[in-house]
């Protein structure tokens, strides 16, 4: 049986060249890159270099980046780093109704600690409005935190726009304390992206969406940012993460990050090509389908589309019994029964809620997996429509329409 993987968004296979680059540091190369003899100055070096290597990634200076265990860890120190630093200052934050689940539980716990959260909407096209954003700052505004681009439907936030509010905030207004943090962990690798051009002073990344192991991840704190450290008891990471770094994990981190930047165009043409392809194959042999998240401002690599008449659940499971791996939204909620948050946003009824599945391909995804799957997907759907009562009234109301009085 053949296996595709489209399921890219949750985790990315490791790339060969970054298994090469890591593995001489799983073994004759063990130093703890804090000591000062040959072992450890070794293991420095190459943590030094993974940092440029990621830094240059995003268009940021080494020494902005926190080394940490990955997009999670990123986000938890962002929002909490700077709420906690800044609460004599304002406890409200802004944020958006599509948001990963890192984001969104940090800012439930921080509710329930005293902070207020104002979650924005992102209307039929999965998008955020910088003029919502202006309209929900308050004084006591000290962060906003809105995503690069979302983890389900693919589509690309308006950080530029936002970003340059910020600062016009801060230079007419005097307002010091107001910080932007984006989510970047599903758009890096996958579209250009620029600190400086985003304006953003805190953005968080993860290796294992970039070809690289799970486990290592990052965050940039533009220089002028203090945050509150959440892991405390030693000195690395300028005293911002305390904890041992692993360095064979950033090293891999770093070549992914390196073979992301040095590739980015061909990527990104290759997976808009296959991605389209596969779009126009699903419109042709599926009906009663609908898109989910705008068509245009998305991530090249990413497809979202509600199924009628069947459980997205069902559909997973039967596209996985023939080999071809999907989703039915981010990993991290897998077995929730509740529909995707991100999808109900959108204004979706439970039913396209539930029918919803997550194509994501990735680089090394070929045409040949893409016309295998629109071989099994049409009759995979078939299937499962077959055994819905709903699917089956339907079927008889349009012959109905269609049969002459």
């Amino acid at each position: 049986m053949r296996r595709v993987y489209l399921d890219n968004s949750a985790t990315t296979p490791v790339d060969p060249r970054v298994v090469e680059a890591m593995l001489p540091y799983l073994t004759e190369k063990f130093g703890n890159a804090s000591s000062v003899h040959f072992y450890g100055q070794e293991a420095r070096v190459a943590l030094d270099r993974a940092r440029r290597e990621v830094a240059a990634l995003i268009n940021a200076r080494p020494n902005e980046l926190v080394f940490l265990s990955g997009g999670t860890e990123a986000n938890n120190l962002a929002i909490r780093g700077i709420a906690e630093s800044n609460a004599e200052h304002g406890r409200h934050i802004i944020t958006s109704q599509i948001e990963h689940s890192a984001v969104r539980g940090v800012c439930d716990a921080l509710e329930k600690r005293g902070w207020e959260v104002t979650r924005l909407p992102v209307y039929t096209d999965g998008i955020v409005r910088a003029a919502d954003v202006r309209a929900a700052l308050r004084p006591d505004t000290v962060l906003i935190t809105v995503m690069l681009a979302n983890n389900e439907i693919g589509t690309i936030q308006p950080v530029v726009e936002i970003g340059a509010l910020v600062r016009e905030e801060r230079e007419a207004r005097g307002r010091k304390y107001l910080w932007l943090h984006t989510d970047a962990v599903q758009a890096a690798g996958r579209m250009t992206v620029d600190v400086d051009a985003l304006g953003c002073d805190l953005l968080s990344l993860s290796a294992h969406k970039l070809n690289a192991p799970k486990g290592a991840g990052a965050l940039y704190v533009r220089r002028s940012v203090r945050l509150t450290p959440q892991s405390i008891g030693g000195h690395q990471e300028r005293e911002r993460r305390a904890g041992t770094e692993s360095v064979p994990l950033l090293v891999a981190f770093g070549c992914a990050a390196a073979l992301a930047r040095e590739e980015l165009p061909q990527r990104i043409e290759h997976l808009r090509r296959l991605r389209d392809e596969f779009e126009r194959g699903v419109e042709a042999r599926v009906s009663d389908i609908v898109y989910n998240g705008d068509r245009e401002r998305r991530l090249p690599h990413l497809s979202n589309i509600s199924f009628r008449f069947i459980e997205g659940e069902g559909l997973l499971i039967n596209l996985d019994m023939q080999g071809v791996a999907v989703s039915t939204g981010s990993a991290c909620s897998s077995g929730s029964l509740e529909p995707s948050p991100v999808i109900r946003a959108l204004g979706r009824d439970d039913e396209l809620a539930r029918g919803s599945i997550r194509f994501s391909l990735g680089k090394d995804t070929t045409a040949e997996d893409i016309a295998y799957v629109l071989e099994v997907l049409p009759r995979a759907v078939e299937n499962l429509r077959r055994l819905s009562p709903l699917y089956q009234k339907s079927l008889a109301g349009r012959a109905c329409e269609t049969t002459p009085a």
